[in-house]
């Protein structure tokens, strides 16, 4: 495997719990409202530094939704997931937008 480059995002940061790579800008979070299996979770605009596993359909609270995983590029953990498509007309906001699990990237810090 090759060398990993990842982004540094100037101000303040979410970060992995793990290897404190940077993932997003506090200004991308969109709601810190929403729920994952493991307890809350934040909706964001855009987030660094990931990868995605396939995508596939889940049955959520809200519908049905096509989704795909992300991990964390640099050590590779599992860190929420992306809505592809939403299904029902009232779900359509998030398309595009990115769900991280609080309890993996609760780390927040001002890194300038």
């Amino acid at each position: 495997m090759g060398r990993i480059f990842t982004s540094h995002l100037e101000g303040r940061v979410y970060s992995c719990k793990f290897c404190k790579a940077h993932l997003a800008s506090v200004e991308e979070v969109v709601s810190k409202s929403f729920h994952c299996r493991d307890g809350k979770a934040y909706l964001f605009n855009t987030v660094v530094n990931i990868r995605s596993g396939v995508p596939e359909e889940r049955l959520m609270t809200t519908g049905r939704h096509k989704v795909v995983d992300v991990y964390c590029n640099k050590c590779m953990q599992a860190i929420g997931w992306k809505y592809i498509e939403a299904f029902e007309h009232s779900q359509k906001y998030k398309e595009g937008k990115y769900i991280l699990e609080r309890y993996v990237e609760i780390a927040i810090g001002n890194f300038n």
